[in-house]
C-alpha cells in the first residue's frame, strides 16, 4: 500500500489512524479557531494525528438560498490563518479547476468532492500540484469504478491519493454504506478514509435541504475501524442545530473525544491483528 505524508503525520497501512474533521462550511473565523482548537485538544490527549477540515464553499448545496460559505479569498485567508495559529494540517475541497492554484499554495490536501470524483480535468489539475489528494467516491459508483479514477491522477505523476467511501445512494433521499466497499478500496493499494457524516446524510430530504440521521455516527464508525480504515472523516460542529450546513448529519462536539475513544481501540486492535 501507498503511504500518503503529510508533515509527520502517515496515512496508510500499519499506522495510526488519523482523523479528518471540521465543521461543513467555514462559518467564521472565530468559530473555526475555536472549534480547530478543541477538536485538536481532544485529538492530541488520545494521541491521534489531526488535519482540520472545512470548507470555504459548498457549491452543491440544495437550494440557491442556502449558505455558501466565505468564498475563495476570504476562505483561504482564514484558513491560513488557523492553520498558522494551531500548527495543524488542513484540507479544503475544490470545486473548479480555476481555484486549483492558489489552494495548493496552502492547503495540505486538495479534496476532489464525491460529485466531481468523474472530472478528469479537476483531478489531473489537483494531481499536477504533488499535494496529496483526497478523492470522495461519487455516492452513484461502484466501488471498483475508482479504479478509473486512481488512473487518472497517476497519469498526472501523483500517487499521493486517499480514497474516501461516503455512502451509495439508495433510493430517493437516502444513502446506505456497503462496507465491502471498504475493503475493495483498500486493496486499490492506497489508503482509504470513511467518511461517516456524509454516509448519514438523507440528500434533499428535507425538501429545500439535506436531512441526516446523526444519531448512527457511532454504528458506522466502529464498524468501518473493525473492517479496517486508514482514515476517518467526521463533520463535528458544538452546535450542530445552529450549523449553517449539514446540521443535521454533523457530529456534536461533546461526542467526540468518547467516539475516538472507541473507534482507536477498534483500529489498534485490528492493525495488530
Amino acid at each position: 500500500m501507498h503511504i500518503v505524508e503529510i508533515g509527520n503525520i502517515k496515512i496508510g497501512k500499519g499506522y495510526p489512524l488519523v482523523l479528518m474533521a471540521g465543521p461543513c462550511v467555514i462559518e467564521s473565523e472565530q468559530h473555526l479557531l475555536w472549534l480547530g482548537s478543541r477538536i485538536k485538544k481532544i485529538t492530541e490527549e488520545l494521541s491521534i494525528p489531526y488535519i482540520l477540515k472545512a470548507s470555504f464553499d459548498k457549491a452543491n448545496r440544495t437550494s440557491i438560498d442556502s449558505y455558501r460559505g466565505p468564498g475563495l479569498k476570504k476562505g483561504l485567508d482564514i484558513l491560513q490563518k488557523v492553520k498558522q495559529e494551531l500548527d495543524i494540517p488542513i484540507l479544503t475541497d475544490v470545486h473548479d479547476v480555476s481555484q486549483i492554484e492558489e489552494i495548493s499554495k496552502l492547503v495540505d490536501i486538495i479534496q476532489i468532492p464525491a460529485f466531481l470524483c468523474r472530472q478528469t480535468d479537476l483531478i489531473c489539475k489537483a494531481a499536477e500540484t504533488k499535494k496529496p489528494i483526497n478523492i470522495k467516491k461519487g455516492q452513484f459508483m461502484a466501488p471498483d469504478d475508482m479504479q478509473a479514477v486512481i488512473r487518472k491522477a497517476e497519469a498526472c505523476d501523483n500517487r499521493r491519493i486517499i480514497l474516501t467511501e461516503r455512502g451509495h445512494t439508495f433510493g430517493y433521499h437516502n444513502l446506505v454504506v456497503d462496507m465491502r466497499s471498504l475493503v475493495m478500496l483498500r486493496n486499490m493499494g492506497y489508503p482509504t478514509m470513511f467518511d461517516a457524516t456524509h454516509s448519514l446524510q438523507l440528500p434533499g430530504g428535507l425538501g429545500s435541504s439535506s436531512g441526516g440521521q446523526s444519531e448512527f455516527i457511532p454504528y458506522l464508525t466502529r464498524g468501518a475501524a473493525a473492517v479496517g480504515i486508514d482514515a476517518l472523516f467526521l463533520e463535528v460542529h458544538d452546535n450542530p442545530r445552529a450549523a449553517k450546513c449539514d446540521g443535521t448529519n454533523m457530529l456534536s462536539l461533546d461526542k467526540l473525544a468518547g467516539l475516538l475513544e472507541q473507534v482507536k481501540v477498534v483500529h489498534d486492535l485490528i492493525r495488530k491483528s
